[in-house]
């Protein structure tokens, strides 16, 4: 009878420590709000980091942009003196001076002012404005790029952070889960009811858990350092508690979407002001074997031994002479053509490289959205019933206590791989609005109705 009842006591202890560890999971926010976060996750977090607050964070502090942006000013100054001719000379001569005394000579002594002006023909300065045109048009684009891509490595650093922040509520709530259970098969092993192998596998669980906290810890903490040094922050400020925003129900064809990002994306009409600006210095290079005029006044004056002044005035013009035509200008000419055909084909590469890419990050959107609709629909409802029967299989004796750990643990581990599959549908979305230039999601809201992969 003894024995009877120190196996009964312990059984159900062990069961009851299974069930409040199956209904122990983080809460759905669409029943509390995000006041409550701090009922399921660390101490030292409080409030909810939107998407939306960190890119107008970004907008406001980000070094890369704003040198990216200042480089597009320098562009667009350069294209005022790309129009303007050489500055012209002045020169000041004292001639034909008698020596000693450097008295005038008489008669070819006399003192002069002369101006000199280099003038480009054959519209070397129009097409000189046109490159510096383009290559400021390019270096604004430039500008519109750094500020996607930094945005889109903000969101990943930030669904970086979800997929951590999330996976340690779940790992700390298996732990809790398994430390109870190690608890309990302890006392019933010290009993004689117990075997020692569920023992030993509840504390090397336990263990295991506490390795994984570490190591997302640690994760979290660079998490938050990269983010910092993307909003240009002190490396150890802290971050709130990352909620994904709600994500689209559908995308755009993907028909739609590669002709928003051949329209739109930055850098590929940067590829096309950098063509232009090439084809424009590959025509001027091709005139540079017309000479440049040089116009030249001068005005001489002396004064005369009968009293007064003599002045003259002369004018001259010159030109260039194109003597090293053929290891000079045509080799301008042919350095110009291929960069003109290298702008080209840098441009055809971004072009298909982007297309790649649209189509890659749909099909990963689209991966991302099915499966986590199978797990929440399916899996993990599946993995409860599973955990729930064997706890139920448990208390009649029909199973042993591994399969019910294992039941627990699967069900732990699915709704992981759900917060990696939410973490995964919002980094494509970030890196596909980059490549369309346009946002996808609104990113001041926020997805509330699941949380760490409950419902």
């Amino acid at each position: 009878m003894e024995r009877n009842r120190r196996w009964a006591t312990c059984r159900w202890g062990l069961a009851l420590a299974v069930s409040l560890g199956a209904t122990h999971r983080p809460a759905a926010l669409g029943a509390q709000g995000p006041d409550s976060l701090d009922a399921v996750l660390r101490p030292g977090l409080s409030g909810v980091l939107r998407l939306g607050a960190l890119y107008r964070e970004l907008e406001a502090r980000s070094p890369q942009i704003r040198a990216a942006r200042f480089a597009a000013t320098a562009a667009e100054a350069r294209i005022g003196p790309a129009r303007r001719p050489p500055d012209p000379q002045i020169q000041f001569g004292l001639m034909n001076r008698d020596l000693p005394g450097f008295g005038l000579n008489d008669p070819l002594g006399m003192n002069q002012v002369q101006l000199m002006q280099m003038v480009p023909i054959a519209g070397k300065l129009g097409l000189a404005a046109q490159a510096a045109r383009a290559q400021a048009d390019a270096a604004s684009h430039r500008a519109a790029e750094v500020a996607w891509e930094q945005r889109a490595r903000v969101a990943g650093v930030f669904y970086d952070l979800y997929r951590t922040e999330w996976s340690l509520v779940v790992a700390r709530d298996t732990r809790s889960l398994v430390r109870d259970l190690a608890r309990t098969t302890e006392v019933m092993y010290r009993v004689g009811e117990g075997r020692q192998p569920d023992v030993l596998r509840a504390q090397v669980e336990v263990a295991r858990m506490t390795e994984d906290i570490i190591r997302m810890d640690a994760m979290r903490e660079a998490q938050s350092a990269q983010l910092n040094a993307l909003l240009d922050r002190r490396a150890q400020v802290p971050t709130a508690i990352p909620l994904h925003p709600v994500y689209p129900e559908s995308l755009p064809s993907i028909d739609s979407l590669l002709g928003l990002a051949l329209a739109q994306r930055p850098v590929l009409r940067a590829g096309e002001r950098d063509l232009a600006a090439a084809a424009a210095a590959e025509r001027r290079a091709g005139r540079e074997i017309w000479p440049d005029l040089q116009v030249g006044l001068i005005y001489g004056q002396r004064g005369m031994p009968e009293g007064g002044t003599d002045r003259m005035m002369s004018f001259m013009l010159g030109a260039t002479i194109p003597i090293w035509a053929g290891s000079r200008q045509r080799a301008m000419r042919r350095e110009a053509s291929a960069m003109r055909a290298m702008a080209e084909a840098d441009l055809t590469a971004m072009q298909a490289e982007t297309r790649g890419r649209v189509v890659e990050l749909v099909a990963e959107i689209n991966r991302a959205r099915r499966l986590s609709q199978l797990y929440r629909a399916t899996v993990l409802p599946q993995a409860g019933a599973t955990s729930t029967s064997a706890l139920a299989a448990y208390r009649t004796g029909g199973v042993d206590f591994m399969t019910v750990l294992d039941a627990r643990m699967s069900e732990n581990r699915y709704r992981t791989e759900l917060i990696a599959l939410d973490a995964d549908a919002g980094r494509a979305l970030a890196e596909l609005e980059m490549l369309v230039a346009s946002p996808l999601l609104d990113p001041e809201s926020v997805d509330s109705s699941a949380v760490g992969g409950t419902q």
